[in-house]
């Protein structure tokens, strides 16, 4: 089974910037980024498709956060600008084998790692 790997997440101040990095463990074609801020539910940040490299993203993270695929590996990078203590979460790495449907539908990704803290305080 495919396992992913997360790293990066940081205390940062507000304006500041951060990288995630995931790292999965065999071939996957799309890879996703979700975050769970305190008391609600998990939400989706930002996708992308390796075929195409189209990548997708929420309303609130679009101009300031990038998606990346690193090189030909599955791995995917998640560069973070202008983070708001709003952005404070624990960031969840996801993975599913073939794309399709929406990319925020959850049930649709077939691993997901242990989560990364992301804290945006002054």
């Amino acid at each position: 089974q495919v396992q992913l790997v997360e790293s990066g997440g940081d205390l940062v101040q507000p304006g500041g910037s951060l990288k995630l990095s995931c790292t999965a463990s065999g071939n996957v074609e799309q890879m996703a980024w979700f975050r769970r801020r305190p008391g609600l539910q998990r939400e989706g940040v930002a996708a992308i498709i390796f075929t195409d490299g189209v990548t997708f993203y929420s309303d609130f993270v679009k101009g300031r956060f990038t998606i990346s695929r690193d090189g030909a590996k599955n791995s995917v990078t998640l560069l973070m600008n202008d983070l708001k203590i709003g952005d404070s979460a624990m960031y969840y790495c996801t993975a599913r084998l073939r794309p399709g449907g929406p990319w925020t539908r959850q049930s649709l990704y077939h691993m997901w790692g242990q989560g990364t803290e992301v804290t945006v305080s002054a």
